[in-house]
């Protein structure tokens, strides 16, 4: 579909319709570029398919996808990228359901990886996931410009490292373990690291694609950092206040665990509030972009109206 088509196409959608029509392209890319295997690596790559294809809002593949198309992007190019991101993201989860961290047993409505098969394959799929993601970007297909290219490796592994979302998650098993409450300035960090950055690096990768200059590229920089910031407390505030059955997820283990949450730290009332004016200091980010950015401006509304 030509550039100008999707934008006809996309601007007569709302938010909902076009998340689920992104989330089913991004399950079609997902497919070309995580194929099923007949050999002996069957068993993996059907676990990797498992944990990556199907579920999920697929809220950072349609960052990619939204932000690519302020610049004009390539579809082709920019669902690659969408489904790297999303490989990424499967496999944070892979590992975060394993015993030996959350301990999960049920992940977007079905079983997690290590229940349906074991946790020696569920450590492979996730490790197989992040590294196949970084071939998927270094490909050609991704991009004629090798600096793209190189620019999008380095930024994903960036946010996905020991200064991202590893590093996040180890401050969250230390305060887990220490016991000891942490201040909301340690716990905005926490949450940075742990969730944000991935968020913040799928709504600049457009921008990366684009070529676009700095100063747009750090408007949706900014944006996705207010508005992961946001996500983070609004999936507190489910874990708080939903049941399993509309999460697809265990519900309440936060609190059972003890672990360091805005809402835990302010109350339910003063984090949504908090969440508020997050959205609202996303959504300005965007004033540069006009009409264009719109399905931007409704996402940052979304993650925390959202009940699943």
């Amino acid at each position: 579909m030509s550039n100008k088509l999707m934008d006809a196409v996309t601007d007569s959608l709302s938010l909902s319709d076009a998340m689920a029509a992104a989330a089913a392209e991004i399950d079609q890319a997902l497919d070309v570029v995580l194929p099923p295997e007949d050999g002996p690596e069957a068993p993996l790559y059907a676990a990797m398919r498992y944990a990556a294809i199907g579920g999920g809002k697929r809220l950072r593949g349609f960052l990619v996808l939204e932000g690519a198309r302020q610049f004009g992007v390539s579809r082709q190019a920019a669902l690659r990228v969408a489904a790297a991101i999303e490989m990424v993201h499967a496999y944070s989860l892979v590992h975060d359901d394993l015993p030996a961290m959350d301990n999960d047993d049920l992940r977007r409505g079905k079983p997690t990886v290590h229940k349906a098969w074991d946790e020696a394959t569920a450590i492979l799929a996730g490790d197989s996931l992040l590294t196949h993601a970084f071939t998927v970007l270094g490909e050609d297909d991704t991009h004629p410009d090798p600096a793209v290219r190189i620019e999008l490796v380095r930024c994903l592994s960036r946010a996905a490292g020991p200064r991202g979302m590893c590093g996040g998650q180890m401050l969250d098993m230390l305060a887990e373990q220490a016991g000891a409450p942490l201040d909301e300035p340690a716990i905005g960090r926490l949450q940075t690291l742990k969730t944000g950055k991935l968020i913040e690096f799928s709504a600049e990768a457009g921008a990366i694609l684009g070529k676009a200059h700095s100063a747009q590229r750090h408007a949706l920089l900014a944006y996705g950092r207010d508005l992961g910031a946001a996500f983070q407390i609004a999936d507190d505030v489910l874990d708080a206040t939903a049941t399993a059955e509309q999460t697809g997820k265990a519900t309440g283990k936060d609190a059972a665990a003890g672990k360091a949450t805005l809402v835990g730290l302010l109350g339910l009332e003063r984090a949504r509030l908090q969440a508020e004016r997050l959205v609202a200091q996303a959504k300005d980010h965007l004033d540069g972009f006009g009409e264009r950015a719109e399905l931007l401006r409704m996402l940052a509304d979304f993650v925390i109206a959202r009940r699943s």
